[in-house]
């Protein structure tokens, strides 16, 4: 299993690496890869496992964190009840995804952006589309993927695949005002 340990941080100049392009048919190499990165973002968010192997909740992952600079990521974002259960999960273990339409109306995280790869608090709101169109390939389901995600998928979304070009989230804050609200944008809590 993967643990904090094998997540590389910001001061790592790997993580500004620009990420290859992966072949598909996935090699069982890569597509194991996938799969730990997915098991880590599950365990992450289970409170047993996550205080046992010492993990930072995460809702995705992206293989430079671990220091490979391939277009690969992991996702999992669970929605929540009013009582805050579980209710489901949305799950994508994505090769070679891209951003093939977005809206031009932002959006932007209330609390703010956090990274594994980003040990500090770094506060400020970040612009990102409110709405996406992702191609890709999703090694969980075994079939090419049309992802449309809106609010907090999103975001999710965006993030990872900025890992693939060597952006971090904290790059697109704005440096003079970072917590001043972005204007006519979609504030998702």
């Amino acid at each position: 299993m993967l643990l904090m340990k094998d997540i590389i941080n910001d001061q790592n100049k790997l993580i500004r690496t620009i990420s290859k392009e992966v072949s598909l048919p996935l090699s069982k190499e890569d597509h194991d890869l996938l799969m730990e990165m997915h098991e880590f973002l599950v365990a992450s968010q289970d409170e047993e496992l996550s205080e046992k192997y010492n993990l930072r909740p995460a809702v995705g992952i992206a293989a430079i964190q671990l220091g490979i600079p391939k277009r690969m990521c992991a996702i999992h974002v669970l929605d929540y009840d009013e009582n805050g259960e579980p209710t489901k999960s949305t799950d994508y273990a994505l090769v070679n995804p891209k951003i093939v339409s977005y809206t031009q109306k932002q959006s932007y995280l209330k609390t703010g952006e956090a990274c594994l790869s980003v040990d500090e608090d770094v506060k400020g709101y970040v612009p990102r589309h409110a709405k996406v169109t992702i191609e890709g390939y999703d090694a969980l389901t075994d079939q090419n993927v049309s992802i449309v995600a809106r609010g907090f998928l999103a975001i999710c979304l965006q993030h990872e695949l900025d890992h693939f070009d060597g952006v971090l989230y904290y790059d697109h804050i704005n440096k003079d005002y970072p917590l001043v609200p972005i204007e006519n944008a979609m504030v998702i809590e």
